[in-house]
Formats: C-alpha cells, sequence, structure tokens
C-alpha cells in the first residue's frame, strides 16, 4: 500500500471527507495484514503445507490490495469531483455576485445621471426664466412714462419718431398744435373746405382721415382723436411733403 501515491488534491478535502479516506485506508491495510500474517493454528501446520499454500494466499492477498486500491482510487476521483464542483460553485457564486454589484452601480449611475440631466433642464429653464423676467424688468424700468397732458403727448410722439426717423422738434411741434387746436385733442373743424367735402379736419394738429391713413405709423393707435397717433401721422406727413414739421408755419 505504501507505494500507492495519492494525488496531492487530496489535501483539499475537508475534515469529514479526509476522515472517510483514512478509514478506508486503514480498512485496506488491515485486511492486507490479515491475510499475510498467519494465526497460531496456521503456524503449526508443516513447513511443506505452509509453502504449498503461501502461493494461494500471495495471490488471494494481492487480489485483494487491489481491490482496496481501487477503491481507493475510486474514492480519491470523487473526492477530487466534489472539489471542482465546489470550486466551480464558489467560482460562480463569486461572478453571479459581481454581475449583480456591477448592474446595481450601473442602475445607480444611470439614476444619477437622470436626475442631474432632470435638475440641470430645470436649472436652465429656471435660469431662462429668471433672464426673461430680468428682461422684462429692464424693459420696463427704460420705457418712460409720459404723462397725459399736451407735454406729455408730444414727448411721446417725439420718442416714436427718433425710431422712424421722422423729422421734428418739439417747439415746430407745439408751435403748430397751438395754432391748429390750442391743444385740444378733440378739436373738429366743421365749417373749412374738408368739412364740406365730408372729411373734417380733427384732433391736435387738424387731420383729415384719409391723410391720417396713409401716414400712420405702426405702433400707434389707429384713432384719429388719440393725441400720440395724431401727432405723428402729421408730423410724418410734414416730413412728407414739407421736409419736417418745422417748416409748417399755416394751414398745411
Amino acid at each position: 500500500m505504501s507505494a500507492t501515491r495519492i494525488p496531492s488534491r487530496v489535501r483539499r478535502l475537508n475534515k469529514v471527507q479526509k476522515i472517510s479516506v483514512a478509514g478506508v485506508s486503514a480498512l485496506g491495510v488491515a485486511a492486507l495484514t490479515f491475510s499475510l500474517v498467519p494465526s497460531n493454528a496456521e503456524a503449526e501446520i508443516a513447513p511443506q503445507a505452509a509453502a504449498a499454500a503461501a502461493p494461494v494466499a500471495f495471490t488471494a492477498s494481492s487480489a485483494q490490495a487491489r481491490t482496496v486500491q481501487n477503491s481507493m482510487i475510486e474514492q480519491h476521483s470523487t473526492a477530487e469531483k466534489l472539489v471542482k464542483a465546489a470550486d466551480a460553485a464558489k467560482a460562480k457564486a463569486a461572478a453571479d455576485a459581481k454581475a449583480k454589484a456591477k448592474a446595481a452601480a450601473d442602475a445607480k449611475a444611470k439614476a444619477k445621471a437622470a436626475a442631474d440631466a432632470k435638475d440641470k433642464a430645470a436649472k436652465a429653464k429656471a435660469d431662462a426664466k429668471k433672464r426673461g423676467t430680468e428682461a422684462a424688468n429692464r424693459s420696463t424700468a427704460r420705457k418712460p412714462v409720459y404723462a397725459n397732458n399736451l407735454d406729455g403727448w408730444i414727448r411721446e410722439a417725439m420718442s416714436i419718431m427718433k425710431k422712424e426717423g421722422i423729422p421734428g422738434s418739439y417747439d415746430g411741434i407745439h408751435r403748430n398744435i397751438i395754432r391748429e387746436s390750442s391743444g385740444n385733442r378733440w378739436a373738429i373743424n366743421n365749417w373749412d373746405i374738408n368739412a364740406r367735402n365730408g372729411v373734417p379736419s380733427k384732433g391736435l394738429l387738424q387731420v383729415i382721415q384719409p391723410t391720417f391713413d396713409r401716414y400712420h405709423v405702426a405702433g400707434t393707435k389707429k384713432d384719429l382723436y388719440d393725441p400720440v397717433a395724431n401727432i405723428v401721422a402729421a408730423c410724418n406727413y410734414a416730413a412728407d411733403r414739407y421736409g419736417s414739421m418745422d417748416n409748417v408755419n399755416s394751414a398745411y
């Protein structure tokens, strides 16, 4: 039995497997010893009988030893398979745990990316809204407030005229308004040629409807009696015909 080499992998067997293998080995050795060592009764047999029986005992013991050896090899093979199966199961469990951890990490990263994108979009929307509000506030703050009187009407009309490139000074506009309507926005001429033709002159600068419609400036009211719209349209007409309201010194 000492000639039989046990694979080194058997060292990896657990405690129960080692005890089982040791038991089988002990039984094999005991069986072989029993076969080879004669009892007291057998010792009294004549040397000739012992010599004649020896080959049979040796042959029987060799067969028994081979049986034990084969059993040991089978046990070792089974144990090796169990170890390999355990190692494979352990490796699979580790791989599964690693894959599960990676999947969880990926899911967490994806969720964080989605949350960050949502927060970024919300922040961008809030910033845009804030900029829009600030721009509206600045626009409102920059827009002058004009008094609802002749001075305010002239100044508001001049701000529109400046944007539209229509010439005319405060003094030239004020002078013609005073001559035409005395500053009465509701003034109407019911006795001149225009009135007799059915299109009386109206408003601060006494403009007839066809002239107002033709020289009306977008952004002002389409109302001949509106003071700002009346001034801007009249100055637009005067610029086209006289170069500027400043050049008008009588009925025009």
